[in-house]
């Protein structure tokens, strides 16, 4: 019997070593390594593969094909019947792709999918796995959901080559696996949810879905952090990898994508946790503007661009008198590094001085901003509470904002004015390169080059 071999596989960049070390020398982290046991190869293994007898339907052809020779015909998507999921995907499932759909418990991954599978079922093969819980409940929740079950194949297994073998049985347009986690291989010494038993469950599945034209979709954990749990190198298996974020406190929820190589990343979709499921959003910004009739000071509308489409977003700030000595600098939503790099900038071309000063930052309806377009809103917000002195409801403003003081252009500038006027704003302070040269009826464009030119327009 051959002797096992260990390697041991850094969980945040996927870098393996022979022997255990303190720090990862790719990634420079530390105690992140972590031992695999490798399966020893055994006589035979490649005549007994997929490929060497046959294969799954639709096998990948070996044959060397000039790049100018393939075909580019436009590969057909499958939708999931939900048009937020679609938009985040780019467009619908596409059949032989890996999907990771990550999230906090409670999120709501599995009644997204579950809602999706039962839809699907109807018109399509669909295989449900379900490692973590029972088909009867499943079955209660498809019940108290109101969803019709007909049609949807159950599997409760947590063996993968049980699966792959039902899966070759059965041949689904779409097999789910929930969750990855709970996944094993039995050439793998090592318990369910390891870094070895993860990584090789999901190349192996990974494997059958390119092999068979599957759409395969994936739930995974996330750590404390936020991330996807398990080894790094997971990320680079599959297709897509898509987060569902949301707090017990709210009922709405988001998706973003986070790779796609279908489609846009950073893209966004909006859900709201009702009592029959997950419902899509089609106008996000109606809701995150649900603003109070009484103006207060701090609180300014910006338009983000997430993914394909703006959406108008609410930030407030306040500002208070410290006791502390070194003051503190929170943001809910946006980066606290760019919020204390702003503030500087506020101070030295705008003549506005905040370090005795408390800074707490947050956007309204949990989004987190990523881009750079919201600079000038933040720094406006942040002039409006330290004096005290509320803004128009009707302004709306974007922009990106240098550290020399200049206002520089964002992306879509056209866009996000019409967005802006579609939901009634009718003044606007923009970078001047995105000023249009006819704006929208009904609105005030005000173009401003420098930051002072922007505290003069307030």
């Amino acid at each position: 019997m051959a002797k096992a071999k260990s390697a041991y596989v850094c969980t945040e960049c996927g870098a393996e070593y022979r022997k255990w070390q303190g720090q990862c020398t790719s990634c420079r982290e530390w105690n992140t390594l972590s031992e695999v046991r490798l399966a020893a190869a055994r006589p035979g293994a490649a005549a007994a593969s997929p490929a060497a007898r046959g294969g799954y339907a639709g096998a990948l052809t070996r044959e060397v094909v000039d790049l100018a020779n393939v075909d580019l015909s436009e590969v057909p998507r499958l939708s999931s019947t939900f048009a937020e999921f679609d938009r985040v995907l780019g467009g619908g499932l596409v059949p032989g792709s890996a999907v990771l759909l990550g999230g906090h418990p409670g999120a709501g991954k599995s009644t997204l999918l579950l809602q999706t599978a039962c839809k699907l079922a109807q018109g399509r093969g669909v295989l449900y796995v379900t490692g973590e819980e029972s088909l009867s409940q499943v079955a209660m929740r498809a019940h108290r959901l109101q969803l019709p079950t007909q049609g949807l194949k159950m599997l409760a297994e947590t063996s993968v080559e049980t699966i792959l073998a039902v899966a070759e049985r059965e041949q689904p347009e779409i097999l789910i696996i929930d969750s990855i986690q709970t996944m094993h291989l039995e050439d793998i010494a090592s318990a369910p949810g390891g870094v070895a038993q993860v990584r090789e469950s999901a190349a192996a599945l990974t494997r059958f879905a390119k092999q068979s034209n599957t759409v395969l979709l994936l739930v995974g954990h996330v750590t404390k952090d936020g991330s996807l749990a398990g080894p790094k190198v997971l990320e680079h298996m599959i297709d897509a990898s898509l987060l569902l974020e949301g707090g017990a406190d709210s009922r709405f929820r988001t998706l973003r994508g986070q790779k796609n190589r279908f489609g846009a990343v950073n893209e966004l979709g909006v859900f709201a946790m009702l009592e029959h499921g997950l419902k899509e959003v089609k106008n996000p910004s109606a809701i995150f503007l649900s603003r109070t009739e009484e103006q207060a000071p701090g609180s300014l509308v910006m338009v983000v661009w997430e993914g394909t489409r703006p959406i108008l977003v609410e930030v407030q700030a306040l500002l208070d008198d410290s006791p502390l000595g070194n003051p503190r600098r929170v943001a809910v939503g946006l980066d606290a590094n760019r919020l204390a790099m702003l503030l500087a900038v506020l101070h030295r071309h705008g003549g506005l001085f905040t370090g005795d000063q408390d800074v707490f930052l947050n956007v309204v309806g949990g989004v987190k901003v990523l881009e750079t377009s919201a600079d000038l809103a933040v720094l406006l917000a942040v002039v409006s509470s330290l004096q005290s002195r509320p803004l128009p409801r009707e302004l709306v403003v974007f922009g990106e904002v240098g550290l020399s003081g200049e206002i520089r252009p964002v992306p879509s500038g056209q866009e996000r004015i019409l967005e802006a006027a579609k939901h009634g704003f009718t003044r606007a302070i923009v970078p001047r390169a995105n000023a249009p040269k006819r704006a929208p009826e009904g609105m005030e464009v005000v173009a401003v080059d420098k930051l002072a030119d922007a505290l003069e327009a307030l």
